[in-house]
């Protein structure tokens, strides 16, 4: 909270030894100060006497970040993981608002939700400026979280075929394959990647500017 006050005449000593006008230490000749303090509702009371001349109270709100929602004007949003039964059969689950409320989320009958799809609630964001009757919308981001390799064995794979769509990527015939050089998928982060590839660049980088320093010339011992 910001307190300020203007009842500070403004003070300019004339006639230094400088020759320079001084300031008042309290306003620096502004004729304002300005604190900073914690205080009560009831001191703010207090502070209106009818012989004091009493400045603004300034109230300075810092939104507080929360652990699980997100802010973006008057909407709200929201991050929640299905697994891949879920994305493809259905869910439901309760997710609890930022006033205690419970509220019933669920998929309609054969939806399914892809990985990055998001879905809004009307009316259940932060109320809009000088219409609190009216709210945001609620967005809901979906992560979707597939089983781990080695889960699905080959018969399960060949019953969930029954059911899926087929595959996007065509046959390849016995000639077609004796043309291609097989190759081998190997695990990655690429943000570990990405900070692997920037740390050589820049050893890269210093290395270069070493080689470019002009060599200075070498001193050889005078001859007796």
């Amino acid at each position: 909270m910001t307190v300020r006050s203007n009842s500070i005449p403004k003070i300019f000593r004339k006639g230094s030894k400088s020759g320079v006008s001084g300031r008042c230490y309290g306003c620096q000749g502004t004729g304002m100060k300005i604190t900073t303090r914690q205080i009560g509702l009831g001191m703010i009371q207090q502070m209106q006497h009818p012989d004091t001349i009493t400045g603004d109270i300034v109230f300075v709100l810092q939104l507080k970040e929360h652990p699980k929602f997100k802010r973006k004007f008057d909407d709200l949003y929201v991050e929640h993981t299905l697994n891949l039964t879920e994305a493809l059969c259905g869910f439901q689950f309760a997710l609890t608002h930022l006033d205690g409320r419970q509220l019933l989320i669920k998929s309609n009958p054969g939806e399914i939700i892809k990985p990055g799809q998001s879905k809004a609630i009307n009316d259940e964001g932060m109320p809009h400026h000088q219409r609190p009757f009216m709210r945001g919308r609620l967005y809901i981001h979906f992560n979707v979280e597939f089983p781990d390799s080695g889960i699905i064995s080959p018969e399960q794979c060949q019953t969930l075929e029954t059911v899926l769509p087929p595959r996007a990527s065509k046959h390849l015939t016995d000639m077609e394959l004796d043309d291609c050089e097989e190759t081998t998928l190997h695990d990655v982060n690429i943000e570990d990647e990405m900070r692997r590839k920037k740390q050589q660049q820049q050893f890269q980088e210093a290395y270069d500017d070493e080689d470019d320093e002009p060599s200075m010339p070498r001193v050889q011992c005078a001859q007796q």
